[in-house]
């Protein structure tokens, strides 16, 4: 399920990250994103990125520290909008059409939920 809005709390995250792999060339560690946010935990700033990872805000690297990357979210709505558009022309001309396994298949690896 994507979200259309970030709630505060997941935009205050994002423009974190965002600024400070702009002005760091990497992504921030789990400790500096709860001492940026006034977190307690560790665990509450892995609650969070997994809510923004599963929103389609955030996309990071499992196993990769530092691998946090903020998903423009106009460019994103787009493509999303694309694919479920081709799909469903070509769905309409044909529901066994094999390029829909393919297109599903692109979202899937680009985790673009359809």
């Amino acid at each position: 399920m994507t979200a259309k809005h970030p709630t505060k709390k997941q935009q205050k995250l994002l423009d974190f990250v965002q600024e400070f792999s702009e002005n760091n060339n990497y992504s921030p560690s789990y400790r500096e994103i709860m001492r940026a946010m006034n977190l307690k935990s560790v665990s509450a700033v892995a609650e969070h990125i997994e809510n923004c990872v599963a929103a389609g805000f955030l996309r990071k690297t499992p196993n990769s520290p530092r691998s946090l990357e903020v998903i423009p979210q106009s460019n994103y709505a787009e493509a999303q909008r694309l694919f479920r558009q081709k799909i469903s022309e070509l769905h309409s001309k044909n529901p066994q059409h094999p390029d829909i396994q393919i297109l599903q298949s692109a979202a899937r690896i680009l985790d673009l939920p359809l």
